[in-house]
C-alpha cells in the first residue's frame, strides 16, 4: 500500500499518484510490472494498492535490465503522461530550472554549450526513475516497481538514469564498471540510441550532478559522493 502525503517538490522525479495507477493498469497485460488492486482517498492523502512482487532488488547483470526496458520503450505509450526534455537545449534549460531551485551553481565545463543534440528523438513511454531499487527479479524475470514518475520522450532518459554513477552508488553500493555499461548497451541494441545518449551523456551527467546539489541542499548529505561521482563522469565523457 503506497500513502501518497502530496505533490513531491522533487525538480527531477515527480510523485503523481494518478500517473501510477494509470501506468499499472495499461502495463497489466505485459507482466512487466505490479498488478494494480485499487486506488482510494484518505484522511491522510491518496493510497495506491498493488500485488506485491517476491524477490531480491536488482544488482547483477546490466543486459537483462536493458532488455526489459527496451521492451517497455516499444510499448505504445497511452494518453496523458508528462513530456520529459529532450534534446542538448531542452536538457540545459531545466539544468538551470534545477540550479535556480537553491543557492550554489555548479562550476561546468563551458563544452557543455556546444553540445548540439537535436530534439528529435523516438517518442517512447519511459519508467522515469529505473534505479536499483525499483528493480526487482526472481525466478520468473524481472520486474520494475515504483510508477509514480512515468512520461513520454527521449529513451535517453531512462537510460541516463540507469547509468548514473550516484543512482548506482546509493541504491547498489557501487558505480558500474564499463563492462557492465558496455553489456546494457548490447542488451538494448539500437545502436542509433547509443549514439545518440553517448553525444548527450555530458548534459545528463550535469544534470545529476546539479539534482545531487539540490538534494544536498535539501538536508540530503547522502548525495555528496553521488555529486562527485556524476562530476567525474561528466569530465569522462567530455573526453570521449
Amino acid at each position: 500500500m503506497k500513502l501518497y502525503k502530496g505533490p513531491a517538490r522533487n525538480p527531477l522525479f515527480p510523485n503523481d499518484p494518478d500517473a501510477e495507477a494509470r501506468l499499472l493498469r495499461f502495463l497489466a497485460p505485459n507482466d512487466i510490472a505490479p498488478k494494480l488492486l485499487g486506488c482510494f482517498e484518505t484522511g491522510a492523502g491518496r493510497c495506491n494498492v498493488y500485488a506485491h512482487i517476491p524477490g531480491n532488488i536488482w544488482s547483477e547483470n546490466t543486459e537483462s535490465v536493458a532488455k526489459l526496458m527496451r521492451k517497455l520503450h516499444g510499448l505504445p505509450p497511452p494518453q496523458g503522461l508528462r513530456l520529459i526534455p529532450d534534446g542538448a537545449a531542452a536538457l540545459r534549460a531545466q539544468i538551470e530550472t534545477i540550479q535556480s531551485q537553491y543557492g550554489q551553481n555548479l562550476p561546468f565545463p563551458d563544452a557543455l554549450s556546444e553540445i548540439a543534440v537535436p530534439a528529435n528523438a523516438p517518442m517512447v513511454l519511459l519508467h522515469g526513475d529505473i534505479v536499483p531499487g525499483n528493480l526487482i527479479e526472481n525466478e520468473t524475470g524481472l520486474y520494475l516497481i515504483d510508477w509514480q514518475c512515468p512520461a513520454v520522450g527521449d529513451p535517453c532518459e531512462d537510460i541516463a538514469v540507469f547509468l548514473s554513477p550516484a543512482m548506482q552508488s546509493l541504491y547498489r553500493g557501487k558505480v558500474l564498471s564499463q563492462t557492465e555499461a558496455d553489456a546494457f548497451f548490447d542488451g538494448y541494441d539500437a545502436p542509433e540510441i547509443t549514439t545518440r545518449y553517448k553525444r548527450l551523456a555530458p548534459l545528463y551527467h550535469a544534470r545529476m550532478a546539479t539534482y545531487c546539489q539540490w538534494q544536498i541542499e535539501h538536508d540530503q548529505p547522502a548525495y555528496a559522493e553521488g555529486l562527485q561521482l556524476e562530476l567525474e563522469a561528466l569530465q569522462r565523457s567530455l573526453s570521449a
